[in-house]
């Protein structure tokens, strides 16, 4: 794949090369995780990587698993997703003690 077509697809800010991204890694990192910046990193003039955030990453690129979207889309449904932490783990102990004393 060319340069500008994984630029235009994964929306890089920037492509340095090899040499520069290393010498300037700590520059990198510091402008990935607080502008959610991403740099193309190139080999001989080809790409050869990748450089995202960690939320970037998280929120762009990893997929939930049809557990998590399922249990989100009914924490949603029931309201769950709005209640306090406090509430959720007493729901929760409740949950386990009522299985604790054989009861559903």
């Amino acid at each position: 794949m060319s340069q500008s077509k994984i630029r235009r697809e994964l929306e890089v800010n920037a492509v340095l090369s090899a040499l520069i991204a290393r010498t300037q890694l700590g520059q990198v990192l510091d402008r990935t995780s607080n502008n959610s910046e991403r740099f193309l990193i190139t080999r001989r003039g080809e790409a050869a990587a990748v450089i995202i955030g960690v939320d970037d990453f998280v929120r762009n690129v990893v997929r939930k698993p049809r557990l998590l979207r399922r249990l989100a889309g009914q924490a949603a449904l029931s309201g769950a997703s709005q209640m306090p932490l406090e509430q959720i783990q007493q729901r929760v102990e409740r949950s386990l003690d009522r299985r604790a004393q054989g009861k559903r």
